[in-house]
């Protein structure tokens, strides 16, 4: 189950979630990923952490951890989670704070929430009464978040406070009836890309919520996307597919599509 995917480094960074790898692809030649990390819970997603190569924040298990690539080591910072759920999808937005939501394995309606990681290490709950959160993506300003909802077919935006990381109410941005929102990223013109579950497909929407671009793709389970070079790079999953269809589970490359950003890292004060 892919997801997480990222620009970091010059290299695409994402996770295998519920093996907990922690998996580098070249940009440049097709082929297996580099496995970096193996832990023994899942890993939802990463990110580099500011001035200590080598370290990421990490969505881990039922909490959230400093995980050391050289040694598997995780340092845990907290472990809000019950039992029940586990962490899924997670990123940085451009001020450096940790964004990550859990799910509950039953998925069990409105069991999920968004976390929010500052600087000083606290955890801060910042919505409840999700399904299974995904993304979340931020503008380049962020000052706005997008956040899908993939069990409610769901894409909502908040606004963002710079300062301080509150959200405004949740307003509707889109529904999808073609597949379940999953791993989203913003490009540079403002524009959000979609991996939709379940829809073989990529969706690129307008700032005002238009559907502007539809990438299909050779898979049925696309989870998470990242732009790099102008090639959009899409993450998928086998993941409860009996027979494993061919290319699900691979990371997908498209070319001359549009320009991203590298992953914001996480600034720990």
């Amino acid at each position: 189950m892919g997801e997480g995917a990222r620009w970091v480094g010059g290299r695409l960074i994402f996770v295998d979630i519920l093996a907990g790898r922690l998996l580098a692809a070249s940009a440049d030649r097709p082929g297996p990923a580099e496995e970096l990390v193996s832990l023994d819970v899942p890993l939802g997603a990463v990110a580099p952490v500011a001035g200590r190569p080598g370290t990421w924040i990490a969505a881990a298990g039922q909490g959230f951890a400093l995980l050391d690539q050289a040694t598997g080591a995780l340092d845990w910072i907290d472990r809000p989670l019950p039992a029940t759920s586990r962490v899924n999808d997670a990123v940085c937005d451009p001020a450096g704070r940790f964004w990550a939501g859990g799910m509950p394995y039953d998925g069990r309606r409105g069991a999920g929430a968004l976390y929010r990681i500052d600087a000083d290490l606290s955890v801060t709950t910042v919505r409840t009464g999700l399904t299974i959160p995904n993304g979340p993506a931020f503008t380049a300003d962020g000052r706005t978040m997008y956040l899908a909802d993939s069990a409610e077919r769901r894409i909502d935006r908040h606004t963002v406070d710079p300062v301080t990381g509150e959200l405004g109410e949740p307003s509707v941005f889109a529904t999808i009836t073609d597949g379940g929102p999953d791993g989203m990223t913003v490009d540079e013109d403002d524009h959000l890309w979609v991996a939709l579950w379940g829809g073989s497909a990529v969706h690129r929407y307008a700032p005002d919520g238009r559907l502007d671009r539809v990438v299909p793709l050779p898979t049925p389970q696309p989870t998470s996307v990242c732009l790099a070079g102008g090639r959009l790079f899409v993450t998928s999953a086998a993941y409860g597919l009996d027979p494993i269809p061919p290319g699900a589970g691979a990371v997908h490359v498209v070319e001359g599509v549009a320009q991203g950003r590298p992953a914001s890292p996480f600034l720990l004060g």
